[in-house]
């Protein structure tokens, strides 16, 4: 693979994970992924 193609393939990775990113925040995924931790968190230390 040449340079250029490298980068290509790296800037099109980087914008569709940001397009992913964009799109999970938008839809709310961000508080039910949190949400998930902390009762993860909770079970593993044994409060909840």
């Amino acid at each position: 693979m040449g340079s250029k193609t490298k980068m290509w393939a790296r800037a099109a990775g980087l914008i569709t994970a940001c397009v992913f990113l964009i799109y999970g925040l938008h839809r709310g995924e961000a508080v039910v992924v949190l949400n998930k931790a902390v009762n993860i968190c909770l079970e593993c230390i044994g409060l909840g």
